[in-house]
């Protein structure tokens, strides 16, 4: 049987420590819908706590208490930094004779997908392509024009039903990330989709579930337009950090 790790933060979950140190988890749009989606499959944690004592500990109760019922098989459950294949190879041994190629890693950052693919394993950007990366089925970079009578709610109910991710840039442009049911989805709702490459194959992507770009942003979602179309540019990847403005691949504030 398939399995499909996940990533915690900016993939899973957003984290929030309470006063006393609490840790809580909250999941981020669409996560519980596709995990409710997912054909019988087992899943699993590989994600990095941070270097505090008990963070572990931590990071798991919190796990519990967001997803009850979800990732029970502790033997699937992996904390620590993703800088190297080390933690996948990991994360493939313990599925007890399941090949590398039927595991999947569901992360938000492409260098520790990467890292994921050396394993051997089989990534995906984001939950809502979990699916996909199982069944072999590829994600593409797109650029999508709404036209006057196709407007940003109208983008966002299309998109919530099917497998696609967008970055909303203005009230006529947004990137996305789409699979084919998802291109196929949107161009029926009457979207034009203008697909790019891979987007395993690019470093920087939106992943923002079709939040709009705040204000002050714009110049800078100008030039990750350009890049995005572009597609894999020479220079090393840039981290950008969601959570707590953490180091990469850290997607916790400890105590």
């Amino acid at each position: 049987m398939p399995v499909i790790f996940f990533d915690i933060g900016a993939t899973l979950a957003d984290a929030q420590v309470e006063p006393g140190g609490l840790l809580r988890l909250r999941p981020r749009p669409r996560v519980m819908a596709v995990l409710d989606a997912l054909p019988p499959v087992r899943m699993g944690i590989i994600s990095n706590p941070g270097p505090s004592d008990g963070a572990a500990p931590r990071a798991a109760a919190a796990l519990a208490e967001a997803f009850p019922g979800r990732f029970t098989d502790e033997a699937l459950v992996h904390w620590g930094a993703k800088d190297s294949r080390t933690i996948f190879d990991q994360a493939v041994a313990s599925t007890e004779g399941t090949g590398a190629d039927d595991c999947v890693f569901v992360g938000e950052d492409a260098q520790e997908r990467a890292f994921a693919r050396e394993a051997a394993m089989r990534t995906a950007a984001h939950p809502v392509f979990a699916l996909a990366a199982m069944e072999g089925r590829p994600v593409l970079r797109a650029r999508i024009e709404l036209p006057g009578d196709r407007g940003l709610a109208k983008l966002t109910a299309a998109v919530d039903e099917t497998e696609a991710v967008v970055q909303i840039v203005s009230e006529r442009l947004a990137l996305a990330m789409a699979a084919t049911q998802g291109t196929e989805a949107l161009e029926r709702a009457g979207f034009t989709v203008d697909l790019r490459g891979p987007v395993d194959d690019t470093q920087t992507f939106p992943v923002r579930d079709g939040q709009a770009v705040a204000g002050g942003e714009s110049s800078a979602d100008d030039s990750h337009e350009r890049r995005w179309a572009a597609g894999p540019a020479p220079q090393p990847p840039t981290r950008v950090s969601w959570v707590f403005s953490l180091p990469a691949g850290v997607w916790m504030a400890t105590a």
